[in-house]
């Protein structure tokens, strides 16, 4: 197996230059950078490029749940939910230090309070089937509960409709941290991983450069942008508010009023004494016919995020109360042209093209490591290999908690980098220190939205500290103070860019 490799930009870039490969995988978001850590971990000579930052695409713009899919049961897919509740287990063991053990409640709220045994025994046998399918690997069961219990839970729930409610159990995790965690465990299996990179007929243009790359066998794993297979793009939107709005202590699935779906409610940021900073709400599931690199959170679906919440708690949330959004584009296998994108199936599609470009689509974050074995094993085949996997109890970078020693070394030498990057988020000004020298950092933006999750919990706070942030890094990545200006600049437009989107309507948005 090649040696580890330091996760230094310019190294990397050297190395794509100099060396030759078995496989260079295109895009580096959750898949392909899991294709990239099965291939290494293999045997292969790989390396893996990505147009924009680490996770910048789909994978930083997910539910951040690691999980079956209870709703999936009820689209009869009963494998997918199987084998995506194994992958959440082999994630909670893998990845410690970024993923967690998450309850979600299921309220029942009707009309005068009062639920049929119907209903509750059709939801009992639902949550009974999704832990016999997998749920129960988590170490705990379903349970339902009374209404006081349940409205402790979340107090904001309107009593008088409230009748009870299930509490069944998934997990959470950072998805853009679990991308930068993957790229770190590539490079030390001693692949080539770099960002900021475009790929284009043979070659990669970077920093100015042309460099013509050897690869015998290349994957494309560039989800909705990929032209290989065809797939039909779903935008999913979710909105931050400030937790003392809904004050959930654990996520709550609500229904959406006159639809057939569901909004997952997540507390996030949590503080010492066992509240949160924020609760996301989401994701619509719409097709999007818009620019593949601009989905944006418009008035459109903020109304239909906001109508959802606001029928099941009694605080009266409003558009002044959102801190911040996030909208991305999942690549859904196109099967049908009529069915909707909520109704389509979440499995992934591994294909060969003519010209022996393998693709990998499709899937769910939970189930990347299953994709990149797929194409992998795929991959072993067009080179008359026999290389088995070996991912399944491969433990991630930073599950020694190497990251968090680091940081409290840092901080240690200069106490003043344990104050706040941001105001009101739990990130130190020693994470962006950490960000800048071992994290593969190229712009503001990348520790602000990706490295840090400030711009989608807070838009305003993340905007305030944008030049403390810029001139706390600066140093570590020679930036001239022309250069922190450009940054501050490009990072302001961006807020500026999503706030002009949340006044617009789906409809006139790309008229």
């Amino acid at each position: 197996m090649p040696a580890a490799r330091p996760f230094v930009r310019s190294a990397m870039v050297e190395a794509l230059a100099s060396e030759e490969f078995d496989v260079l995988v295109v895009g580096g978001g959750v898949t392909g950078l899991g294709v990239a850590v099965d291939a290494a971990s293999r045997g292969l000579r790989t390396a893996l490029v990505e147009r924009d930052d680490f996770a910048s695409g789909t994978s930083s713009k997910s539910s951040k749940l690691v999980h079956g899919g209870l709703r999936y049961l009820q689209q009869g897919e009963v494998r997918l939910v199987y084998e995506a509740l194994h992958e959440r287990q082999r994630l909670l063991r893998n990845a410690p230090h970024l993923v967690e053990v998450l309850p979600f409640m299921l309220p029942i709220l009707t009309k005068d309070g009062l639920v049929s045994r119907k209903i509750a025994r059709a939801l009992g046998s639902a949550l009974w089937m999704y832990d016999v399918t997998g749920g129960w690997r988590i170490g705990r069961f379903h349970r339902r509960l009374r209404r006081t219990k349940a409205r402790r839970l979340m107090p904001t729930m309107p009593a008088e409709r409230l009748a009870s409610a299930y509490v069944y159990y998934d997990a959470q995790a950072d998805d853009a941290r679990l991308c930068l965690s993957l790229a770190r465990t590539a490079a030390d299996l001693g692949a080539v991983v770099v960002n900021r990179c475009a790929y284009r007929d043979g070659a990669v243009e970077v920093e100015g450069r042309s460099i013509p790359v050897s690869a015998r066998v290349v994957v494309n794993a560039t989800g909705v942008w990929n032209h290989e297979v065809p797939t039909r793009p779903a935008k999913g939107v979710h909105v931050t508010i400030p937790w003392d709005k809904v004050r959930n202590e654990i996520a709550v699935v609500i229904p959406v009023p006159k639809d057939r779906r569901s909004l997952f409610v997540v507390p996030w940021g949590p503080r010492p004494d066992g509240t949160f900073t924020h609760t996301y709400v989401g994701t619509t599931d719409t097709d999007y016919r818009g620019p593949l690199d601009d989905p944006q959170c418009t008035r459109t679906d903020i109304d239909y995020v906001l109508r959802a919440l606001n029928a099941s708690v009694t605080t009266g949330v409003t558009e002044d109360d959102i801190t911040g959004v996030w909208a991305g584009l999942r690549p859904l296998v196109k099967e049908t042209d009529d069915a909707r994108t909520a109704d389509l199936s979440r499995r992934h599609l591994v294909t060969t093209s003519e010209n022996g470009v393998i693709t990998v689509t499709g899937g769910k974050l939970t189930t990347y490591r299953h994709m990149a074995e797929d194409a992998v094993d795929t991959v072993c085949r067009a080179l008359g290999r026999h290389e088995r996997c070996r991912t399944k109890r491969l433990r991630l970078n930073g599950h020694d908690g190497s990251r968090e020693k680091e940081v409290a070394r840092s901080i240690a030498e200069d106490p003043g980098l344990d104050q706040p990057l941001v105001t009101g988020l739990p990130y130190s000004r020693a994470e962006a220190v950490y960000a800048a020298k071992f994290e593969m950092v190229n712009t503001l933006d990348d520790v602000l939205s990706r490295r840090t999750r400030a711009l989608i919990f807070d838009r305003d706070a993340a905007r305030d500290a944008a030049r403390s942030t810029a001139r706390l890094i600066a140093p570590h990545l020679g930036w001239s103070d022309e250069r922190i200006d450009s940054e501050v600049a490009a990072f302001e437009e961006i807020c500026l860019h999503e706030e002009v989107a949340g006044r617009i309507r789906e409809d006139e948005l790309h008229a």
